[in-house]
């Protein structure tokens, strides 16, 4: 004799017949941002005081910035959606060189230059060694608001390669060997330049290192 069929469980009310299968987004594609970050812009994205943050310029969901740069600093600032590529361009121990041109107070003696390709002491300990020599008036944007001067004192522009990423750093740097920074600008970070981008300015790179 055919067998009675097994009664179905019963349901909890409200239950669905099947479960329902959830489907996941798939994973964003890795990308990689190069950004001209004007003066006074905050390398975040929102700020509850108003001021002037990434989200003013880059209108891309899902990236963050691939290490810092001073709210009164320009220049290149690198931004990904890629954890693993935002570690190798940010964490120090990589020791990826970032080159900056910086407009000091002063005329740059070669003792004072000795000083920062040997390493500076600053008060959390001693910089590794620069390269760092003396640059002609690069041809830049104008600053807004302009640098202040005095007019007493002379200025000169310097190229400083570092492969740290202490806070202000370069001012540190620059200010412990008698030179004070009126204008920080970095233009290369690794094998990325910042290649004409003006200020506010962005474009994508392939996302690789």
């Amino acid at each position: 004799m055919p067998r009675p069929p097994r009664p179905s469980a019963p349901r909890r009310p409200g239950a669905p017949a099947a479960a329902r299968r959830v489907a996941k987004a798939p994973p964003a594609e890795p990308r990689l941002i190069m950004l001209n970050k004007p003066f006074d812009v905050l390398t975040q994205f929102n700020d509850e005081q108003g001021r002037a943050t990434l989200k003013d310029f880059v209108a891309v969901p899902g990236v963050y910035p691939a290490g810092r740069l001073d709210r009164d600093s320009e220049g290149l600032l690198l931004l990904t959606n890629d954890g693993r590529l935002q570690a190798r361009i940010a964490d120090p121990r990589h020791k990826l060189a970032k080159t900056y041109w910086v407009q000091v107070e002063g005329e740059p003696s070669e003792e004072q230059l000795a000083q920062l390709r040997n390493g500076v002491q600053l008060n959390d300990g001693p910089t590794l060694p620069a390269e760092a020599r003396r640059l002609e008036e690069p041809q830049l944007w104008e600053r807004n608001p302009p640098v202040r001067y005095r007019k007493s004192v002379p200025t000169a522009w310097l190229e400083l390669v570092i492969r740290e990423g202490r806070n202000r750093q370069v001012r540190r740097m620059t200010a412990a060997v008698g030179l004070p920074t009126l204008r920080l600008v970095r233009v290369r970070i690794g094998p990325w330049s910042l290649d004409g981008l003006q200020p506010g300015e962005w474009k994508d790179l392939p996302p690789r290192l």
